[in-house]
């Protein structure tokens, strides 16, 4: 026996339990199954008011995904891709910005972990963090710098707790 057709709010709330979506998101996914426009958005009103939609989560689930492995320019096109406020975007583009630097600096050192040797290598690395979305100022810092820095880091981290010497424990 077929199944009965979802109503539309079911159809809604199995999309936000998957993940947050912005309401132009959610918006151009229930359209399809909505007799009208303004069912949808007397829908999505409801949805917001019971704190089940938000744009803000939705945001800042963006960032904790993208956040790390991309750049400003990258996690803000996303964004803007799903018509958010003007405040949202301008509250995520600050929290990216702050932080930048140290993000463009852990996804080079996952990938390259030694900094360039010739010019080649040095325009491999800044094509990869360009097109990761970082911006070119960030990146310049993080190429030309990153010898220092990692030395820098290499003398501040704590040993391994699990880096001893097996003489060390007593049978």
């Amino acid at each position: 026996m077929p199944r009965p057709p979802l109503s539309l709010k079911a159809r809604a709330v199995g999309y936000l339990s998957r993940r947050e979506h912005s309401r132009a998101e959610l918006a151009r996914k229930l359209a399809p199954h909505a007799a009208s426009e303004e069912e949808v958005s007397l829908l999505l009103d409801a949805l917001e008011r019971e704190n089940w939609l938000s744009d803000t989560r939705f945001a800042q689930s963006v960032l904790h995904r993208r956040g790390g492995r991309y750049g400003t320019r990258r996690v803000m096109q996303e964004l803007g891709a799903h018509q958010l406020d003007a405040d949202t975007l301008a509250e995520a583009r600050q929290r990216l910005q702050d932080t930048e630097l140290q993000r463009a600096r852990a996804v080079w050192r996952k990938r390259f972990a030694a900094p360039a040797e010739d010019a080649a290598a040095r325009a491999k690395q800044v094509r990869f963090l360009l097109a990761r979305g970082f911006s070119s100022a960030v990146v310049g810092q993080v190429v030309r710098g990153a010898k220092d820095w990692l030395e820098t880091l290499d003398q501040t981290l704590d040993p391994s707790p699990y880096d001893t010497d097996p003489d060390d424990f007593e049978a």
